[in-house]
């Protein structure tokens, strides 16, 4: 069965978000680009390729969407702990949004966050359904296992200031 192993988010500032990731979450910088459409960084926690990329132009960015467009909707870390996560975010320049750790160990939960982009960002103990928490990038501790997409940008954010 195919593999998600790329995922790929337009950011304003990919240097900056870059640094977020790494230090939020332990991911590693795997290369830079410069390209004719866009500028960016590419990061991984061993399992999955994130590319953060700044479009140049709209066109490059997909007519739907433009250069301006900040997207995915949210991405998902199965953590360890989400307390000590939650410290690293916040040290990293991100932010809580909403969610609680549940006081019971079998109860299915996700606290959020945003980056310092406005990205959100789920964090579980527990994982997803049909996401494998163990991957084979052993040697990074953080892994990517969720994420989602939204059409309605407008409709996002009008959710997300509710």
């Amino acid at each position: 069965m195919p593999k998600l192993r790329h995922i790929a988010l337009s950011v304003p500032d990919p240097w900056k978000a870059a640094e977020f990731y790494m230090q939020a979450f332990g991911m590693k910088k795997v290369g830079e680009t410069d390209s004719t459409l866009a500028r960016g960084v590419y990061l991984s926690d061993g399992v999955i390729n994130m590319a953060l990329l700044n479009y140049k132009t709209d066109e490059a960015a997909g007519e739907d969407r433009g250069r301006d467009f900040v997207g995915l909707h949210h991405l998902g870390f199965w953590v360890d702990d989400v307390e000590e996560t939650r410290k690293r975010i916040e040290a990293a320049g991100g932010t809580y949004w909403m969610g609680e750790v549940a006081s019971m160990s079998n109860i299915f939960y996700e606290v959020k966050f945003r980056d310092p982009h406005g990205m959100i960002i789920d964090t579980t103990a527990h994982g997803w359904g049909g996401a494998s928490k163990d991957g084979t990038g052993q040697d990074v501790k953080v892994k990517l296992r969720h994420e989602g997409l939204v059409a309605d940008r407008a409709g996002l954010a009008e959710t997300a200031e509710k």
